[in-house]
């Protein structure tokens, strides 16, 4: 009975949290869409560079994924602000538990992801993208996985940059443009160096990119797809146990 007792109330403890860090971005929408420049200045600016008539096909999969990125790894900032507030501090003198505070925080990056996928899709769709409702929604499944993870990890840049709030912009950006391009999202890479290639393999970015442009296109079963779900498993559970693990010492 305790144990399943426990069980409920962490779960009740999660979506607490949950709703709590929703809240503000149901009530402000428009700070997804801001998330959200960046990716659209990149669909105008590449997509017309890339040879053949198919190339939003390749490229709308790799934007939704970028989207993705950017969302989730500046995510620890909201965090950081909190800290400086002394808010935080307030939460975990809480009876919330602490394993709560950073899952429920990471499973509300999944809600900012399926806005933002929906608008790039509608955008792009009158140019001629075609979508594949059924591998798209497999897709997203994976990258919500993914966003979690990628969401656990940012809060705990957050929390070991609590009183250098540089050094969590600094790493952030440091790694997000070589993940980013050795991903493949904007330039294919294949035909790239062997240096480079071999690097983008160690990228779990790369086989989340590489599914999600399958998937997109209604290729389902593929050993590509499970790469792809299997690269999201590990960031999420890496990111869950780091994550854990700091807000438990926090």
């Amino acid at each position: 009975m305790t144990t399943v007792t426990l069980k409920t109330s962490l779960v009740t403890d999660i979506l607490t949290v949950f709703t709590r860090e929703l809240r503000p971005v149901l009530r402000n929408p428009f700070s997804v869409i801001f998330t959200m420049v960046q990716p659209l200045f990149f669909l105008a600016l590449f997509a017309p560079l890339l040879p053949g008539d198919s190339s939003l096909q390749w490229f709308v999969p790799g934007i939704v994924v970028m989207s993705c990125l950017f969302g989730a790894s500046a995510t620890g900032a909201n965090l950081l602000y909190e800290m400086q507030t002394g808010s935080h501090e307030r939460m975990l003198v809480s009876p919330l538990r602490r394993p709560a505070l950073i899952i429920g925080r990471a499973l509300k990056e999944i809600v900012p992801m399926l806005g933002q996928t929906v608008v790039l899709v509608l955008v792009t769709i009158p140019f001629g993208f075609t979508l594949n409702v059924a591998g798209a929604l497999i897709g997203l499944a994976i990258l919500a996985i993914f966003c979690v993870g990628l969401g656990a990890l940012s809060y705990t840049l957050a929390l070991a940059s609590k009183d250098h709030e540089w050094m969590f912009w600094g790493v952030q950006q440091t790694l997000l443009f070589p993940l980013l391009l050795l991903a493949g999202m904007m330039l294919p890479i294949d035909n790239g160096p062997e240096w480079l290639q071999t690097m983008a393999r160690f990228n779990p970015l790369t086989y989340v990119v590489d599914a999600e442009r399958l998937l997109f296109n209604g290729t389902i079963a593929s050993g590509t797809v499970l790469a792809g779900l299997g690269a999201a498993v590990v960031v999420a559970v890496l990111g869950l146990l780091v994550g854990t693990r700091a807000m438990r010492k926090a």
